[in-house]
């Protein structure tokens, strides 16, 4: 499986990329498969961003992080708050995305900030984005303001987030057709139905 982790920190180093490491770190821990770790700096591709608003093509560079994103089995994604929401170079790079891409993929939002007071950045405008993509947004979200680090609670949240994104993607990629199986199926002209118990059975952690 592969996880892509999209971090728009800005500064080197970033507590935003921490976060974004821990969460990736311990969904590949409770996977019950391989994973595959991509991260996607976005600061590195601000200038071709902004190109790609200009003239409507991706540079080099983008071009390879959207087609990571768009390939991946699961999506950890992690901004700064600014102005009371996500930043302005995370949703240019989601708006630069083809707007299908994101349709059933399991996305885990995570955020940091300065303070505590803006936790709600999670609720009122990372999952109404990812819901408009037609993502399939873990329960949990997670924030880290600065007083989180080293604390009680986020090492827990951490945790819980990133188990539901493990049990996401182990579940859709249990439940993926095998290659070998679709060119079959297509040529016989059918469709196969999997009962909607036996998908939230596949969904459910084991552990």
């Amino acid at each position: 499986m592969k996880l892509v982790v999209v971090s728009a920190g800005l500064s080197v180093p970033s507590s935003t990329r921490l976060l974004a490491d821990r969460l990736a770190a311990e969904t590949t821990a409770q996977a019950s498969a391989d994973v595959e770790v991509e991260v996607v700096e976005l600061r590195d591709l601000a200038v071709e961003i902004a190109h790609n608003f200009t003239n409507g093509f991706p540079g080099r560079k983008l071009a390879a992080a959207l087609d990571a994103v768009a390939g991946a089995d699961g999506l950890i994604v992690v901004t700064p708050v600014f102005s009371a929401s996500y930043s302005g170079l995370f949703k240019s790079f989601f708006d630069v995305l083809d707007q299908d891409a994101l349709t059933g993929k399991p996305v885990l939002i995570a955020a940091t900030g300065g303070s505590a007071r803006h936790s709600l950045v999670l609720e009122h405008a990372l999952r109404p984005l990812f819901a408009y993509l037609r993502a399939v947004v873990v329960p949990t979200a997670v924030y880290a303001a600065s007083e989180d680090w080293g604390a009680e609670g986020l090492p827990e949240r951490v945790e819980r987030a990133a188990g539901e994104l493990a049990a996401l993607m182990t579940g859709l990629s249990a439940a993926r057709p095998a290659a070998s199986e679709a060119p079959a199926k297509a040529e016989a002209g059918g469709f196969e139905v999997i009962p909607f118990a036996e998908q939230l059975a596949a969904l459910r952690p084991t552990g």
